[in-house]
Order: C-alpha cells, then sequence, then structure tokens
C-alpha cells in the first residue's frame, strides 16, 4: 500500500478531528465514523482511533495534571491522617471510580459489538440529534453542587451517561456534562468530574489495546499517518478543551445543540 501525500492529509485531518470534538459536546466518535465515510477512508482495525484517542488523553492529563496530583496528595492523606479538610478530595476520588465502572465494564463485555453493530452513518446522524436533545435541555441549568458535595447517586448517574455514549454519536463529554448539570452541579465541577472520569476509562481502554495495534499489519505502513494523526490530536484537544471551558464559564452549551441537530438532519438527507 503506498501513501500519497494526499492520504497522509487525510490521516491528518480525522486526526484533527478527533482533537476538536473529543473535548466539545459533539461526539467524536460519531464525527470519524461521518468523516471517514465522506473521505473514503476505511479504518477497519481500532488501531488508528485507539492512538488519535490516547493522543486526546494526553491533552487532557496536561490541562488537567495539578488536579490530578492534588487530588493524590490528598487521598493519600487522608487515607493516613483521616483528616476532614481532606476528605472531600479523597471522596471525589472515590466517586470518580465508581463512576468509571458502567462504561469500564461494558467496554470490555461489548465493545466489539457496539462498534460494528452501531457504527453506521444513519445511526450516528439519529444519535447526533439525541446529544443535540440533551443539550438543549439542560441550556440554563446552573447547578449549586461543587466538588465537595457530590454523592454516590450523582457518581452513578453520570457514569452511566458516560457508558450510553459508547454508541457513536452520543458525545461522552455531552452525555456526561448533561448528566452532571441535571443532578445539580456548577458547570465547572461538571466539566472538571467529566474529564477526570475520562482519564481511567481512556487509559484503560488503550492499555487493553496495545497488543492489538503491534499485531496491526497496517502499522508499518501506515506509521507516518498514524503519528502525524496522533499528534495533531494531542494539540487539537488542549486548545478545544481549553476554548470549551470557557464556553462552559459563559452558559452557551446552546450553539452545540443546534450543532448537532443541523449536522444530524443534513447526514440523514445526504448520507
Amino acid at each position: 500500500m503506498e501513501l500519497n501525500i494526499i492520504e497522509i492529509l487525510k490521516y491528518i485531518f480525522l486526526g484533527l478531528i478527533q482533537g476538536i470534538t473529543e473535548p466539545i459536546p459533539i461526539s467524536s466518535s460519531g464525527h470519524l465514523v461521518l468523516a471517514q465515510h465522506f473521505l473514503g477512508i476505511e479504518t477497519k482495525k481500532l488501531t488508528f482511533e485507539l492512538l488519535v484517542n490516547a493522543g486526546s488523553l494526553i491533552a487532557v492529563l496536561i490541562i488537567y495534571w495539578n488536579d490530578i496530583i492534588r487530588l493524590a496528595k490528598n487521598g493519600i492523606a487522608y487515607l493516613k491522617t483521616r483528616d476532614e479538610k481532606v476528605k472531600p478530595d479523597f471522596m471525589f476520588i472515590i466517586y470518580l471510580i465508581v463512576a468509571t465502572i458502567p462504561a469500564g465494564v461494558i467496554g470490555v463485555l461489548f465493545n466489539d459489538i457496539i462498534s460494528e453493530s452501531l457504527k453506521g452513518v444513519r445511526i450516528t446522524a439519529i444519535t447526533l440529534l439525541i446529544t443535540g436533545t440533551a443539550l438543549f435541555l439542560i441550556r440554563n441549568l446552573r447547578g449549586r453542587k461543587k466538588d465537595g458535595d457530590l454523592t454516590f447517586k450523582d457518581a452513578i448517574v453520570v457514569g452511566l451517561a458516560q457508558a450510553v455514549a459508547l454508541i457513536p454519536g452520543i458525545s461522552r463529554s455531552g452525555a456526561t456534562i448533561v448528566a452532571a448539570m441535571g443532578m445539580g452541579m456548577k458547570p465547572e465541577t461538571a466539566l472538571r468530574f467529566s474529564f477526570l472520569m475520562y482519564i481511567p476509562v481512556s487509559l484503560g481502554g488503550t492499555l487493553l489495546s496495545i497488543t492489538d495495534m503491534a499485531n496491526d499489519p497496517d502499522l508499518g505502513t501506515l506509521f507516518i499517518p498514524y503519528l502525524a494523526a496522533f499528534i495533531v490530536s494531542i494539540i487539537a484537544t488542549y486548545f478545544a478543551l481549553r476554548w470549551f471551558m470557557n464556553i462552559m464559564a459563559k452558559g452557551n452549551l446552546i450553539y452545540f445543540s443546534i450543532y448537532c441537530f443541523v449536522v444530524g438532519i443534513l447526514v440523514l438527507i445526504f448520507a
């Protein structure tokens, strides 16, 4: 398989799509399905999707690194001292663990079925419309719950929302933020909880698939476009997430709802 510059640019474009759409509530997996369909690129194996997702994971780790370190230090401190001052951070970790379980279990047991059976373009269009509807319903919510006010019920509900987002077209960030804000979380708390719970699920999926990626017969041929897309996904995710943080602070989720409606309808018409 010989690659020309156009083919390489197509993979870079897919990495850009992943990077931009991963942190914002319009579904990265759905947009990758649509982009591959309309660009005529077939990535039958999951290697490419896993690599660009790993790129997004690195960007999220960079942005939330200080939060991760603080939670780790205070979590360990609470186990040692039972100091009530750091208990909220310890409980936040517990809630994150609880919230990652549904997507982790369902992903391990049914990911192949979901990725193969629910990867059609029309299904993606329909799920984009569902995402748009959910975002529209919570567009004006401004909850009061901060990091220290969360409960096990909040964690379970948001965790189930993340599991639903395994379906292409259902935005992971959108589903979890909708669920979190629906449970009364402040926008900044909803955003932080959403992306901190993304880290273990994404990391786990990547680690579990290292063998499959290493055995991909196309990896050698596609190394350069894969690497380029990986780097692009890191950069694009970083800046997209920074931008989305400002959007969340201003409460402008309605724009993403409109976008999902427009794209979903256009795909249903023209796909």
